[in-house]
């Protein structure tokens, strides 16, 4: 039934996603940035999510195989990109992709822009779990079903997009105090993000290492008695 895997794909991308906590650490990522920069941060990192999860939808199986990849390689290397980044903001320091001197710079507000690019379109709204989610949803029937996917995940965006927005009016009211506070806070989060995603990754690739070292149980060959044969 179509409604049922409609909302089968809305539960587990809101799960994978989870726009709502994402919106303190995008608050922390652009807490330099001037509000038209954030509006286009916000608009940038979820049309380049959608465009990754567009693309993975319908040919994801196709792109890992021409570049002899697989998942757990991404997802070991977007939790090392995670852990790296949530490090930074938990020492208080942000990381290259946060350091931003001089917005009114065009040079500078390219930096300021990147982080639309990653960490939060990639891995962070679109992650390799979000990547995972989709192809497997995709997978599950025919072009109807793959269009309900990507149109789910289309809502998602515009929700987590007012969502980004409205956040920002959350930051002025309760101050750069607090927003230090919570820095620090979704810097751990995001350490352990992306520490469960490496252990995944590593955890996925020992176990498809043990598949393919051990050897297979050959099949016991059945033996027929025809009559007359054997003894009595």
């Amino acid at each position: 039934m179509l409604w049922l895997h409609a909302l089968t794909v809305f539960m587990g991308f809101f799960a994978i996603m989870n726009p709502i906590a994402n919106v303190p650490i995008f608050l922390s990522l652009t807490a330099d940035n001037s509000a038209r920069e954030v509006r286009s941060i916000a608009r940038r990192s979820l049309l380049l999510a959608f465009g990754i999860v567009l693309i993975f939808a319908v040919a994801g199986n196709l792109i890992f195989q021409v570049f002899g990849i697989s998942l757990n390689a991404f997802r070991i290397t977007g939790g090392l990109l995670v852990f790296l980044i949530g490090f930074h903001m938990l020492q208080g320091s942000p990381s290259r992709v946060q350091n931003v001197k001089n917005a009114d710079n065009p040079v500078d507000q390219d930096a300021a822009l990147s982080v639309a690019i990653t960490p939060l379109a990639m891995p962070i709204l679109a992650g390799p779990g979000t990547i995972a989610t989709t192809m497997n949803f995709a997978a599950t029937g025919g072009w109807l079903e793959l269009l309900i996917t990507v149109a789910i995940f289309a809502l998602l965006c515009f929700i987590t997009y007012g969502l980004f927005l409205f956040g920002r009016s959350f930051v002025e009211f309760i101050g750069q105090e607090a927003l230090a506070v919570i820095t620090r806070m979704m810097g751990l989060i995001l350490a352990v993000m992306g520490t469960q995603m490496l252990i995944e990754g590593i955890g996925a690739t020992w176990e498809d290492y043990q598949k393919a070292n051990n050897p297979v149980l050959a099949p016991v060959p059945m033996q027929v008695c025809w009559p007359g044969s054997g003894s009595a």
